[in-house]
């Protein structure tokens, strides 16, 4: 099938308009997530008494729904996706409060909803909504004193962090507190306010650490290898060292074998063993081009709303990304957080490609735009085609 811009259909206009680059970076990703589950994901299965591939097959099978999501999320306006992410963080938030009293609880959290044979973790989906949304309302207190954008802003943020904190989910709330306070900084919002925001955080930081046994554990363990078990983050970093440049096949790695968690939050270390470092820095690579060419993207739009939302979802992938790769080689204690479009998560996997899909809706190329933003320019091109017409 031959897509002209003759056509006007929505696969015509979204092909025309969309960021390819990106796009098909995001697939190469997606591709990359698949083969790296091949690799890490079948010892995990025997583990739990499972079919060989079944890790795999699931993975495989979320790669079209993704697709598809990432697909319908770029065709959508600005406006589409402010009021999508409106009615998704709005049940997403009832449902995460909803876990809370009926959600199971899994390894001392309760995160997920129980659907049959399948389990969804509504903050994922939060988190973009969250990002668009926090980008709108901080654009809106700059450019309307009648709108309370930036009390709601903090009222939203309140809201979100106080539920990943019950959960507990501390990574998600650290990586949902740095996008959303880098919003607050491009918003131009006072300096005090900031400074205000920074001893919160904190406070709250020292509060977690004293209060909660678990996160003064990580901490503890990260300062100090010394004071308790430190297993995992061993094992990956023992993971780089014996794949050195060019790894040691796909199938002759070791470390899926001990890590509990080398299909998911470790599988940067898989992939180090089996396909070296060189193989990490073409991920690292695809990883930095994404959040360059979002960023670059969002540098040149006009709109504050778009501008602060695309830097937002392209921080909220790439700090993601940062972390997870910061936690593989032993710069940050562990998190529990997933490598986008890599590891295996169905939430993460579908949640992201939402994230992305926004990223890529709001970057398209919009002719109109520049118009409907410099009046007096389009009234003079008007002016220029009619004298040309009358000419002609």
């Amino acid at each position: 099938m031959r897509i002209t811009r003759a056509d006007k259909s929505v696969l015509s206009d979204w092909w025309f308009t969309v960021d390819r680059l990106m796009f098909f970076s995001l697939v190469l990703l997606m591709g990359a997530g698949l083969v790296l589950s091949l690799a890490a994901s079948p010892p995990i299965a025997e583990k739990h008494d499972l079919e060989h591939f079944y890790f795999v097959r699931r993975h495989a099978g979320l790669l079209l729904p993704a697709l598809a999501i990432m697909f319908a999320a770029s065709t959508l306006t600005p406006k589409q996706i402010r009021r999508t992410s409106l009615v998704i963080l709005l049940v997403g938030i009832a449902l995460m409060i909803l876990i809370l009293f009926l959600g199971p609880e899994i390894k001392g959290a309760k995160r997920w909803l129980q659907l049959g044979a399948f389990s969804l973790q509504p903050s994922e989906f939060v988190k973009p909504a969250f990002v668009v949304l926090t980008a709108w309302l901080f654009n809106e207190s700059q450019k309307r004193k009648d709108v309370p954008g930036l009390e709601l802003a903090i009222l939203v943020y309140a809201i979100f962090a106080l539920l990943l904190v019950l959960q507990p989910d501390f990574g998600q709330t650290l990586l949902v507190t740095l996008v959303w306070g880098a919003l607050f900084y491009m918003a131009g919002i006072n300096m005090v306010w900031i400074l205000v925001l920074v001893g919160v955080a904190i406070a709250g930081l020292v509060t977690a650490y004293y209060l909660m046994p678990h996160v003064a554990s990580r901490i503890d363990r990260f300062l100090d290898p010394a004071s308790g078990d430190t297993y995992q983050s061993d094992r990956s970093l023992d993971s780089f060292l014996h794949g050195g440049w060019f790894g040691r096949g796909p199938g002759e790695g070791t470390v899926k074998d001990v890590l509990p968690d080398s299909h998911s939050d470790f599988i940067f270390a898989v992939a180090a063993e089996e396909y070296g470092l060189i193989a990490c820095l073409f991920l690292l690579t695809l990883f930095a081009f994404i959040v360059l060419r979002g960023l670059s993207k969002a540098s040149q739009e006009p709109d504050g709303y778009i501008r602060h939302a695309v830097a937002g979802l392209v921080m909220l992938f790439g700090l993601q990304t940062l972390i997870n790769m910061a936690v593989n080689v032993g710069l940050l204690p562990a998190k529990g957080m997933t490598l986008p479009f890599i590891s295996y998560g169905g939430s993460s996997l579908l949640a992201m490609a939402l994230t992305m899909g926004f990223a890529l809706g709001l970057t398209r190329k919009r002719p109109m735009a520049g118009r409907l933003k410099h009046p007096a320019r389009a009234e003079h091109e008007a002016e220029a085609a009619g004298a040309r017409g009358q000419t002609a």
